[in-house]
């Protein structure tokens, strides 16, 4: 059995290496196999503990387990380490690749001549896009003057989501620097919202200065439906799907990634910048 989950669970192994020193004082201090061995011999004892391992695989699923806090913080640094490098691959190709997406209708945060743009491609119902949301606005800040964004609704195919997608993108329309407040006002309260639905809407358009009547009617203007189709057709040729998911510059991201992640494909496009 233990052999068939490590096995299933090949990570686990590269985490053996790790946990030799622990095993081998366990089995040290009360195992025959070691006891004749000396501590300053760490070859031999290495070597002993792998054969204990291979005898008894029971032990590791032990130590896992006296030890799960500080595995999982390793399988976490081992799974982003690996993302990492195939983002790297990945943006080495993504900017050999023009990108061509509209954005000479869509308001910014961030100064208009920055040179990296980031595009965000994004559903207010979703809770990972409330994530990196979070990030987003970190790294505005961090690359004042060098980074701008903007946003696009990518909604998913339910009342809840649309209805969302459909408001912001109205106030949008109506008023580009307002527009920004409903968008954080939709991400900080999407739990709320989603208990709550018009309600809420209509609660957060009167608290920024709306009258309500008049966005809901909006919202079923053409021009909104629109730019709610043009921007699914362009995350499609992108070969976007599903959200959150990022163009910056030429670089894709896909899924909120964190801080480090972004803020390496923010330097990626940097230093990029004027070699096409």
């Amino acid at each position: 059995m233990h052999s068939f989950f490590l096995r299933k669970h090949p990570s686990v192994s590269l985490l053996i290496p790790c946990l030799l020193l622990s095993t081998s004082i366990a089995l040290l201090s009360c195992g025959p196999v070691l006891g004749a061995q000396s501590a300053a011999d760490e070859a031999a004892v290495r070597e002993a503990v792998r054969r204990e391992l291979r005898e008894h695989p029971e032990l590791v699923l032990d130590i896992l387990k006296e030890n799960s806090e500080t595995v999982l913080e390793i399988a976490q640094q081992g799974n982003m380490l690996r993302r990492r490098k195939s983002l790297l691959a990945q943006w080495e190709q993504d900017v050999k690749q023009r990108k061509i997406v509209k954005l000479d209708d869509r308001s910014f945060r961030g100064k208009a001549d920055a040179p990296v743009t980031m595009v965000v491609y994004s559903d207010f119902t979703c809770p990972y896009c409330r994530q990196a949301e979070y990030d987003v606005s970190r790294l505005l800040q961090k690359y004042d003057g060098k980074l701008r964004v903007t946003f696009k609704a990518l909604p998913k195919d339910d009342p809840i989501s649309v209805a969302a997608a459909k408001f912001a993108t109205a106030a949008f329309l109506l008023d580009p620097v307002k527009g920004w407040e409903f968008h954080d006002a939709l991400f900080n309260g999407s739990e709320q919202y989603e208990r709550e639905g018009e309600e809420f809407l209509k609660k957060t358009a009167e608290s920024l200065g709306y009258d309500f009547k008049k966005l809901k009617s909006e919202t079923n203007a053409p021009a909104v439906q629109q730019r709610l189709d043009f921007d699914s057709k362009e995350a499609d040729s992108l070969g976007i799907s599903g959200t959150p998911h990022f163009l910056i510059n030429d670089l894709m991201v896909r899924g909120a990634v964190g801080r480090e992640l972004f803020e390496e494909a923010v330097e990626t496009a940097l230093r990029h910048v004027g070699k096409q």
